[in-house]
């Protein structure tokens, strides 16, 4: 058993080092939509979520908490959603998207939606804090008010993002309901795993965890370096 594991792990860095032409189009496709997916959600939930830090109104509270609740929302419970708006009996069946990697899109996007509003408000709502007397005092109202603190955050925002692409990145649940793990077509790194350790293919399933791992261990470097460049700007 260790020497199979050994055989498969060599294949695996062999792959990896080789850019095997499979592996490529599998890593490509994940970076696709989860990228496109985090900028959807970036450009609606950032404005959401520094909105929801500075207004206040009836049931603000509320919404907030509910936020925070999605932020434990199940991938598959996500894709099943998108799955039931884009079956052919739905009410988005007729864009004719499903088991597409347009599809995967949209399921990311509403997978990290909640994420990049809920980080995004609590950072607003800090920045809020020290600097709201300042923009009353100048007259500016809530949607200025979240336009400039979202500018003045703009380096932090990075870290918003960062947490966002690894969350879309690394789920499974989503794609795999809407997407259909479609070989060549919306087979991403976590559906591709999970196929190919159940097919017995062992060192493509080990090159894309490799570069899976390598990507979120990027991701989580970038982020803790751009939190230290944060702190030195505003320090």
């Amino acid at each position: 058993m260790g020497g199979g594991f050994a055989d498969s792990l060599r294949a695996a860095w062999a792959l990896v080092a080789a850019f095997d032409g499979r592996l490529a189009q599998i890593v490509g496709l994940s970076l696709g939509v989860s990228a496109t997916a985090c900028a959807l959600a970036a450009a609606f939930g950032m404005a959401a979520g520094a909105w929801l830090a500075v207004a206040r109104f009836p049931g603000h509270r509320a919404l907030v908490a509910a936020l925070n609740t999605l932020l434990a929302l199940p991938s598959v419970v996500v894709g099943l959603v998108v799955y039931l708006l884009l079956s052919r009996s739905g009410p988005l069946g007729s864009w004719g998207i499903l088991f597409t990697p347009r599809a995967m899109v949209l399921a990311q996007t509403m997978l990290v939606l909640p994420v990049v509003a809920a980080l995004t408000r609590q950072l607003i709502a800090d920045a809020w804090r020290g600097n709201g007397e300042q923009l009353r005092s100048m007259g500016a109202g809530a949607p200025a008010s979240a336009a400039l603190l979202l500018l003045h955050e703009r380096l932090a925002l990075v870290t918003v993002l960062l947490t966002a692409f690894g969350r879309a990145i690394s789920e499974v649940g989503a794609v795999m309901i809407v997407g259909g793990n479609i070989d060549g077509v919306t087979r991403v790194m976590t559906t591709a795993i999970a196929l190919e350790t159940s097919q017995g293919d062992l060192p493509l399933a080990l090159g894309l965890g490799i570069v899976l791992l390598g990507l979120v261990g990027a991701i989580n470097a970038a982020i803790a370096l751009v939190q230290r460049r944060h702190v030195v700007v505003t320090a």
